[in-house]
């Protein structure tokens, strides 16, 4: 028992000490080539919002926001952003719950393409930026938005999902796999364990996905050189 708590006040001071230097590391400069050399050229950050209610999950749950940010794999900075709201079908009156949670309104949704055009201009995007042919993965926080949310979504509408969207970098395994702490809880806790605060609204997927960006950028600036977590194909 004195061992085991030996060694678990070795590790917290381990974490501590490892995050203290981190922290206190100067500002890197811009151009600033100690960034490892990754295996993608680009980073697809992206963070669904989708229908939902306080005590239930509508079924089946529709794609509102579509954001995605594209971020080089040499600089880590966002070179281009996707954002559309996409207006849904099965049950196209949005709870109030899910407007307190995301903010989105139903003004917001209300006038916007059904998910089949936006995926169709996604995809149209991903060409127009030069993705499609480079190396990318997507990141996300979690899994649920490629292995589950999309998946289902593309189903209810009858739509193939893209090969490339089988694998990703799950942000949280990635942060574990860049600190040696542990997984990462939530986004909140990824961003608050490499020294960053929250920007923007929480569960806004554009928000959300500009703060993944950062951490992402934030763990690159450590050496670490990213590989997926997850690939289902």
């Amino acid at each position: 028992m004195l061992q085991d708590c030996a060694i678990m006040r070795l590790s917290t001071h381990t974490a501590k000490r490892f995050l203290q230097s981190w922290m206190l590391r100067p500002p890197r400069k811009k151009g600033d080539m100690s960034i490892s050399q990754q295996q993608f050229d680009y980073f697809l950050v992206l963070d669904f919002e989708a229908t939902c209610e306080r005590d239930t999950k509508p079924r089946p749950q529709e794609i509102i926001e579509f954001p995605c940010l594209k971020v080089s794999g040499k600089t880590f900075e966002v070179e281009s952003t996707f954002h559309r709201y996409v207006r849904p079908v099965r049950h196209p009156l949005l709870s109030i719950f899910c407007t307190e949670l995301t903010g989105i309104t139903q003004d917001a949704v209300a006038a916007e393409d059904a998910f089949e055009k936006v995926f169709t201009d996604f995809n149209a995007w991903l060409a127009a930026e030069s993705v499609i042919g480079s190396r990318f993965t997507f990141v996300t926080s979690g899994d649920w938005d490629l292995k589950t949310m999309l998946p289902n979504q593309c189903a209810d509408v009858g739509a193939a999902v893209p090969g490339y969207c089988s694998r990703w970098i799950n942000l949280k395994v990635a942060y574990h796999r860049a600190t040696g702490l542990g997984h990462a809880r939530s986004l909140g806790a990824a961003i608050s364990g490499v020294g960053l605060e929250f920007e923007g609204q929480p569960h806004s997927g554009i928000d959300d996905s500009a703060n993944i960006a950062r951490v992402l950028k934030k763990l690159a600036e450590t050496g670490y050189v990213f590989e997926n977590t997850f690939v289902t194909r």
